[in-house]
């Protein structure tokens, strides 16, 4: 008998890369071996390909490609955003907020900065994720340096009223950042309506490679580099670029912008197949995250009475990849910080497993994973 393929059900983690994607480094891997920063030809060439890249990403959140400073990943990204804010102040403001939820990428840079003598607030939030705008405006002070709210929850996919956000901001004189490493790609996604000051992208989170990002600085922010030496991306990030990288998350924004809405419409049919099929055969089972405002493509599920580790594992070996959350963390023994930031308790916390749908899946694989999730869960609760 031969064996089914494998579900891949944790594109949260990472994404498979577009074969387009992967064409198009090729390509530049063979053909634009020069520096972008040199002024000879080849040189040029290569400059050429990272200025197209860089309006390629743009587009896809309606920037200006001037505005684009590309780093090697989203955790570069919001480390740049947040102590590059911080230092631009000069000391006039030494004050962060941010949410309880947000990725560690966020939270331990500010908590660098709590150590280093700034002063953090971190906001809760309610039971189905959102961080609440008003809860914004009373942690502000008069010496708010940044705001710091992610767009969308990478945990249990929750989308943040980032705009009503800014705005209360904004009102008090701080900037304001996003992490929307998990929204870009997924839902609709313009800076100029959402209001921010800066906003941080990765391209393995949209079918690019890994080792790429980009930092979106909305044009007059005063922004401090992280990393000094040469004067590369506008003197805030230092060092030459990874051509073949950046030329392929170019390319994977380009499709990404193309594809939204469908890839959305699509990854919304295979979540509410799924979960549908899983409250039938486990009715206890609970879906964690905001239902009207969550990313089309995410489901975080609870399993009363079950590990969640050890259900990773079982389905791993039944055929299915999911996992208990953010990547990063998956090493952590301790319950999902987000799940207990909402209200849930530990045993709920550790009992449930993240599910995010791509473009490669298909309904037959959400009905197969569903029941293979039923009998994975059957024979567990056996033992």
């Amino acid at each position: 008998m031969t064996a089914l393929p494998r579900i891949y059900l944790d594109h949260n983690a990472t994404t498979p890369v577009d074969p387009a994607v992967c064409a198009a480094m090729a390509d530049c891997l063979g053909r634009c071996f020069g520096n972008p920063s040199s002024v000879h030809a080849e040189g040029q060439e290569a400059r050429r390909a990272l200025d197209q890249a860089r309006v390629q990403v743009a587009t896809l959140i309606g920037a200006a490609a001037e505005e684009i400073i590309f780093t090697s990943g989203g955790t570069e990204a919001d480390n740049c955003a947040i102590f590059g804010t911080v230092e631009g102040w000069a000391g006039q403001r030494r004050h962060v907020v941010t949410s309880a939820i947000e990725h560690r990428a966020v939270l331990e840079p500010c908590r660098h900065l709590a150590q280093q003598g700034c002063s953090l607030t971190v906001v809760g939030v309610d039971a189905l994720g959102r961080v609440q705008p008003a809860a914004i405006v009373d942690a502000l002070r008069e010496d708010s340096a940044l705001v710091s709210v992610m767009l969308a929850n990478n945990d249990v996919g929750t989308v943040q009223d980032v705009a009503a956000i800014a705005e209360a901001a904004h009102a008090r004189g701080a900037l304001v950042h996003s992490d929307a490493i998990q929204a870009a790609g997924k839902i609709p996604l313009d800076v100029k309506k959402i209001g921010v000051d800066l906003l941080s992208l990765s391209a393995h989170k949209l079918y690019g490679p890994k080792g790429a990002g980009a930092l979106w600085v909305r044009r007059g922010v005063a922004l401090a580099p992280l990393m000094r030496g040469g004067r590369q991306e506008n003197r805030l990030r230092a060092g030459t670029e990874n051509l073949p990288a950046l030329v392929g998350f170019g390319v994977a924004c380009e499709i990404a912008g193309r594809r939204q809405e469908a890839d959305a419409a699509h990854g919304r049919a295979l979540r509410d197949r799924f979960e549908q099929r899983v409250l039938a055969a486990l009715p206890t089972t609970r879906i964690h995250g905001d239902p009207d405002r969550r990313l089309p493509h995410t489901s975080n599920l609870g399993f009363p009475g079950l590990d969640a580790g050890r259900l990773v594992i079982a389905l791993d070996l039944a055929g299915v990849a999911a996992s208990t959350g953010a990547a990063c963390s998956a090493a952590d023994r301790e319950p999902s910080y987000v799940l207990l930031a909402m209200g849930c308790g530990a045993d709920v916390a550790r009992s449930s497993l993240r599910f995010s749908f791509g473009r490669g899946n298909t309904l037959e694989e959400a009905d197969r994973a569903a029941e293979l999730l039923r009998q994975t869960i059957t024979s567990l609760r056996k033992t």
